[in-house]
This record gives structure tokens, C-alpha cells and sequence, in this order.
């Protein structure tokens, strides 16, 4: 039960948080964000030496003395069956973690074609404006097409990989652009870490790469997530680095990184992490459930040579990230064995400033599903939306989870030293969905949620809810009933909209955001599925406070969503908001044979992050779909083809 939970997160009373406030000099008010306290830092490296080497000798007497009950089982089998030789199976040796690996990125100018989470964070994507050139990253290299007046003309192709670099067993995922720069943000299991990419655009379009630089990491993939950000010049990345806590050394896996030279070895990793710099709170890590370096580094753009910092803390593995304009959040999540053999669940939500200042944190109760769990207010208050089984969104983990559901909201200056937990009245009880791939989103003072049918095939659906919660009210949530499962949840302006199908139809439900959440109006797309699961493949462009269009990518009915890893979206389809009021504009078809065009390929060979976007640049639109590019325009309240080009590698074909 989550109130269980929750009774076991919040150890510390609220006349000791009183009494700890009153006995720290410069105590935060009550209306300030700064933390009461933040974490303390290991003293030096011998510190965290003698940590690990504690667990080491911990496990080498679990060793001894597995050997030993071992030898006396056998010694009483012996004696037993006088059969003088019983071969006694041996202990398994400790379990040896992976080679930590290695990240980092850069950002854009100008007009934004990115749907972003959180006003003022660029996020790392497939597709950037920068001036009016299209920068477009898709199956390992870069491309680049003038979009200038009416021109839709391909002008630059390069590797996203550097000279000399062999791109086998490394994905090429997201860039940013800052200034003429372009960073290109991959993984390499080759060379063990995220690869930064850093090219120059010239102010004709043309692509040059500069140099390649290692983010010592665990592969950062998430089924929703994005590995960077970009908040002004500072290029950000959130590194999981899972640590063997039975060696004798474990700084070889600490944060690193090196320039990419031809012939570049391990011993090249610079540590931008120093001891002083790792940090740690007082909840007991059990090194049988994993320990993981939680890792924030820093890249300021703005310097004349690349160089980052790094901040880490020390924590369990599972996790889940977010980027406010002024600090990463990051949840960690274990899982113990209680003694009646039930699990249970310890949790911690770290605050790591971008300015270099000292994290802080909390302990708290179950796990967010991804980052649009999180929300970092105006008004100086940190809003999660819990699970009780959520497990972080490393990889797919965000796809399946179960459990309770609650709203824990709480002022950022309850955040401390991690001695204190978020207290119960912290969180709400919120109603359980039914079983299905949890989408949430803020919109106004609204949380959204809701259950559809995620990367899977979408199941027969004709009775479903979204629930609507004013956060910074006590109001209980209201249920919306819905004609269809929910696969997604936007903003159009101060309003949502509420996509999923039925099992056969695509659904778009809008919803008046007022004193209360009202169905508005519904659109439907018969035999039709969406074809991006990942936020960027949506995108809303306002006209007006309640005018505007909606793009979104789409497919055949029936269709998963993990067919968007190989297969393009057969269209993009546009949608008129007119005061909630939806209506088809038309839809944008890509060519169904540039989906077996041989390009070649050298990396990268599936879309991870997808590859449809619906594009708003000025007042055009364009339908991006693979290595198609189609401009459409409106006129009559229809929408029709002007033109399109493939730009892939050696084809380059307009019409």
C-alpha cells in the first residue's frame, strides 16, 4: 500500500525539520527555495576508498563463509553416505559491473520546432532551425536543407561521427546548436561512453566537423527521455554510472573525459569530478541492490576550449531525471526485501544546481514514471507524480510499471542534508489507472494523467478516464471519461488535448483547462494510430490565445508503437484548434518506397528516437518523414503538397 509507504519515507517529525531549521545559521523563510542544508561531501578520495573498501571485505566474509557452510554440508554428507567424495558446487564469484562508458551536447538559436517540457530547456532531438537552414540528424550522419523563402533545397551531408572514428557499436541519438555549433550526442559501446560530436554550420549551410570529445557513462537510453539539455551557453547531461562496489580501485569508473584523438586510450580520461565534488546522504547503500554515481556534468559553450564539471551523487541505481531552468532533479529508486519478504521501497529525490552549488535532497515514497512526472513551479514547489512499483526510466522502464499513485508536492526549501524525508501530508492519494503505459503532463494548473497503450499494440478501448489535478489545491482529482485509451497528452495554449485510439480509430479529445476540466470536443481519424510515441513528434503552433494547429504523426490502425524504430510514419496529419474546436486541416503523405531506399548506413541504422516530425517554421509547414521533406500549404481551410525533396545521401530528388 502506498500509505505504507509513505509512513516508512517520512521518518523525520515535523518538530525535528523545526528544531533542525532553527539550529542551522541562515535558516531558508519559508517563501525561499534556497535548501536548509545540502549534502556533505566525501573529505578525499582515501574516504571513498575506505567505503568501498568496507564492501569489499563485507563480501569476501560472505564468501568465507558460504565456503565454510559448504565444506561442513559436505563434511555431514560424507559421513552420512560414506561415500568419501562429494564434489560441492563453489560459491558464485561476486557479480562484476559493466565498464562505466562516457557524455555531453550542445544547443539551438532562433526560432524553436522542439516540443520542450519546461519554457527555456532546449532538449536534444532529430531535427533543429537554425537560421534557414533545417539541421537534420538521422541514421549517423547530419544533413542540412535551406529552407530560406520558398527554397527547400539540400546543401551539406557529413558523418555524425568524427574523422578517423569507427561508428560501429555507437548510436548517434540527439544535437543541440549554440551559436554555429552543432553537438551531436551519441553512445559508443566500442569506445565506453557518450560520444560529443562538436560540427560548424556556415552561414551557407554547409557542415564541418571540429572535434570529438568522451563523457565517461552508462548507456544513457530512455524510452522517453533525452540525455541533454540546454539552458543558455550550458550544455547539460545527466549520467548513470553503475559502480562495482567490490573493487579495490573504483575511480577507473568515476566521471570523465577525454578529446578523441586517433590512438586514444583509456588512460586519456581526465576525472572532472574530484572527491570533494561526490556527495552523499545518510541512508545506509546496500551494495547487493547496486550503487550507481548519479552524474550532472556542466559544459559552458561559452569557454573558448570544451571542458565540463561534473557534480555526483552517490546513490541506488534506479532513476529518473529532470531539468528545471536552474537545477536537475534526479529520484533514485532501491528495492529491498522487508522481513515479512514483501518489497520495499527507498527513495530519494536530489536537487543539483547548475551553478555549482551543493545538492540537497529528501527521502520520499515510490518512484516517478518519467520526466514529465516532474514539475519544478513558480511558485517555489516541487510536484512529482509517484507510483509505488515505478522503476525509473532507464531504457524501457518507463513502459511498465503498477502500483498506487500520489501527488508529492513540497516547498523547495524543504530540501536539506537527506537526513529528512518529504513528510506524509506531503503527498495526495490519487485514483489508480487501469493497466496500460502511464502519460502524464502539466498544463496550467493541471496535472493530467492517464493509461494507454504505449509502445504496444494498441488494445480495444472503449471505456477510459484521464484524471485532472489542480496541483496547489487539496481538491481531490476529477475523472474525465474518455472514448479511448490515452498514448498522449499536450498543451494547446492554456488548454490540452488527450490522443490515443480505441483500437481502430485515433482520437483527439480537447479539454478546457478552467476552474474545471471539461471535455470540449472530439476529433476522430478513422484506422488510424499515431506514429511517434516520443513528445518531440508532436507539435501545437498557436495563432492566437485560442486559435492555432496541430501536427502529429500517423499510421495505420493496429499499428505499435515500436514500428517507429524501422518504419517512417505514413503521414503527418494537421489538425485546426479553433476555441477547442478540432477539425482536419489534411495530412501530409510521405512516398511508402523511400522506405526501402539503401542509404547506406554505417550507424545509427534504427530510430531510436524516431524520425517523423511535424515542422512549423514562420508560416509554413512542413511534414519531415524520414528522408522525406514535404512543405505543405494552407489555403481554404485545406491542407495541400507545394513541394518535397529526399535529401538522403546521393539522392537529393525535389519535385
Amino acid at each position: 500500500m502506498f500509505e505504507h509507504m509513505i509512513s516508512q519515507a517520512a521518518r523525520v517529525a515535523s518538530a525535528a525539520i523545526a528544531g533542525a531549521c532553527i539550529a542551522l545559521t541562515g535558516c531558508a523563510t519559508a517563501n525561499s527555495t534556497a535548501p536548509r542544508a545540502t549534502l556533505q561531501a566525501f573529505k578525499n578520495e582515501q574516504e571513498i576508498r575506505d567505503l568501498f573498501k568496507g564492501w569489499a571485505e563485507e563480501q569476501q566474509r560472505r564468501i568465507e563463509a558460504q565456503r565454510k557452510q559448504q565444506q561442513e554440508m559436505r563434511a555431514r554428507m560424507e559421513a552420512q553416505s560414506g561415500l568419501g567424495s562429494f564434489s560441492a558446487a563453489q560459491p558464485p564469484a561476486p557479480a562484476k559491473a559493466a565498464a562505466a562508458p562516457s557524455a555531453l551536447a550542445a544547443g539551438a538559436a532562433g526560432e524553436s520546432i522542439t516540443n520542450v517540457q519546461h519554457a527555456g530547456v532546449d532538449e536534444g532531438g532529430i531535427v533543429k532551425l537554425h537560421g534557414e537552414y533545417l539541421i537534420i540528424l538521422r541514421r549517423g550522419r547530419l544533413f542540412t536543407v535551406n529552407v530560406r523563402d520558398r527554397n527547400l533545397t539540400p546543401v551539406s551531408t557529413v558523418d555524425a561521427f568524427g574523422d578517423g572514428i569507427d561508428p560501429r557499436g555507437a548510436w548517434y541519438d540527439e544535437m543541440l546548436i549554440s551559436g554555429n555549433t552543432i553537438i551531436v550526442i551519441g553512445y559508443s559501446y566500442a569506445r565506453g561512453g557518450t560520444e560529443i560530436g562538436l560540427f560548424e554550420i556556415s552561414g551557407n549551410g554547409a557542415l564541418k566537423y571540429k572535434s570529438t570529445y568522451h563523457l565517461r557513462s552508462n548507456d544513457y537510453y530512455s524510452s522517453r527521455n533525452y540525455a541533454s539539455r540546454l539552458v543558455g551557453s550550458k550544455l547539460i547531461f545527466y549520467s548513470p554510472l553503475r559502480l562495482n562496489p567490490f573493487v579495490a580501485d573504483p575511480f577507473p569508473a568515476f566521471p570523465a573525459l577525454r578529446k578523441w584523438e586517433k590512438g586514444a586510450s583509456p588512460a586519456d580520461f581526465k576525472r572532472i569530478a574530484p572527491a570533494t565534488r561526490i556527495y552523499r546522504t545518510d541512508e545506509p547503500l546496500d551494495p547487493y541492490q547496486g550503487v550507481a554515481l548519479h552524474t550532472v556534468s556542466v559544459c559552458d559553450l561559452a569557454k573558448a576550449e570544451f571542458d565540463c564539471e561534473s557534480t555526483a551523487v552517490l546513490g541506488a541505481p534506479g532513476r529518473v531525471f529532470y531539468v528545471s531552468s536552474g537545477s536537475v532533479f534526479v529520484w533514485t529508486t532501491a528495492y529491498r526485501r522487508n522481513p515479512a519478504g514483501a518489497a520495499a521501497v527507498n527513495s530519494a529525490v536530489f536537487r543539483i544546481p547548475l551553478d555549482g552549488a551543493a545538492p540537497s535532497a529528501l527521502k520520499t515514497a515510490g518512484s516517478p514514471i518519467d520526466q514529465s512526472s516532474f514539475l519544478e513551479g513558480d511558485d517555489g514547489h516541487l510536484n512529482v507524480l509517484v507510483r509505488s512499483n515505478g522503476r525509473g526510466d532507464g531504457m524501457w522502464a518507463a513502459e511498465i510499471n503498477s502500483g498506487d499513485m500520489a501527488l508529492m508536492r513540497v516547498p523547495l526549501s524543504s530540501f536539506s542534508n537527506g537526513r529528512d524525508s518529504a513528510p506524509a501530508e506531503a503527498y495526495r492519494a490519487l485514483p489508480k489507472l487501469q493497466p496500460g503505459a502511464l502519460q502524464s503532463r502539466y498544463i496550467g494548473p493541471y496535472l493530467l494523467y492517464g493509461a494507454g497503450a504505449g509502445w504496444s499494440r494498441a488494445q480495444r478501448t472503449l471505456n477510459s478516464q484521464v484524471y485532472a489535478v489542480r496541483y496547489a489545491d487539496k481538491a481531490g482529482a476529477q475523472e474525465v471519461p474518455l472514448a479511448h485509451g490515452v498514448d498522449r497528452i499536450e498543451a494547446m495554449g492554456a488548454n490540452a488535448v488527450v490522443i490515443g485510439t480505441d483500437g481502430q480509430d485515433l482520437h483527439f479529445t480537447s479539454l478546457k483547462l478552467a476552474a474545471q476540466a471539461t471535455l470540449a470536443d472530439r476529433y476522430t481519424r478513422k484506422d488510424a494510430a499515431q506514429g511517434e510515441t516520443r513528445s518531440h513528434g508532436f507539435f501545437y503552433k498557436p495563432d492566437s490565445e485560442n486559435d492555432g494547429m496541430v501536427g502529429l504523426p500517423v499510421v495505420g490502425a493496429g499499428q505499435s508503437g515500436a514500428r517507429q524504430l524501422r518504419n517512417t510514419s505514413a503521414a503527418i496529419l494537421f489538425l485546426k484548434n479553433q476555441s477547442l474546436r478540432l477539425s482536419e486541416i489534411g495530412a501530409l503523405d510521405a512516398t511508402p518506397a523511400t522506405g526501402n531506399l539503401n542509404d547506406g548506413c554505417r550507424a545509427s541504422c534504427v530510430d531510436w528516437y524516431g524520425n517523423s516530425r511535424p515542422l512549423f517554421i514562420g508560416g509554413r509547414v512542413f511534414a519531415l518523414m524520414g528522408y522525406e521533406l514535404v512543405e505543405g500549404r494552407v489555403a481554404g481551410g485545406k491542407i495541400g503538397e507545394v513541394q518535397r525533396i529526399n535529401y538522403a545521401p546521393g539522392v537529393a530528388i525535389a519535385r
